[in-house]
């Protein structure tokens, strides 16, 4: 019993020790970054790019890809789609129309959430304003200066 609770104190302590090194190298990184920009105002920094999906009706798609068009949005798609429940379910539930549009938008990261608050707020107020929405990390983007039009970053210039 008095090896299991000294081995269980050893853990613990290991653990609280490798928490404080890991927040000491955050801090390291975020102190080096913060430098950087502030040596160069006009270099890429670390904003990560997500990809909006929202799913709307299809007559309302130009209404929401000009509210997130608001949130610096400079690349969206929207592609035409087809509701999938069965017409017994439709019939139901009072619905008619299937015909929806998926919109793909490319948005900043620390935009996200009020895009989503935003769309949340007009899916409940507008009329058949009904719709869906959610983002997926986008990993990497090839190019400086393909990252610069997707977030909106006009002054993006390859650092020397």
């Amino acid at each position: 019993m008095a090896d299991r609770k000294a081995v269980k104190q050893k853990i613990s302590e290991n653990r609280k020790a490798v928490k404080e090194k890991v927040s000491a190298a955050k801090k390291n990184v975020k102190e080096r970054i913060s430098k950087k920009v502030a040596a160069n105002p006009n270099a890429v920094t670390s904003n990560r790019l997500k990809l909006l999906i929202t799913v709307v009706a299809r007559h309302k798609a130009e209404y929401f890809t000009d509210v997130l068009q608001a949130f610096e949005v400079n690349l969206q798609t929207v592609l035409l789609a087809q509701g999938t429940a069965t017409a017994k379910t439709l019939d139901l539930l009072g619905l008619a129309n299937t015909d929806k549009a998926v919109i793909f938008s490319v948005i900043q990261e620390n935009k996200v959430a009020d895009a989503l608050h935003v769309l949340e707020e007009k899916f409940n107020t507008i009329k058949d304003g009904k719709g869906v929405a959610c983002t997926v990390p986008l990993s990497s983007v090839i190019g400086t200066l393909i990252y610069g039009f997707l977030s909106n970053n006009k002054m993006a210039v390859k650092e020397k």
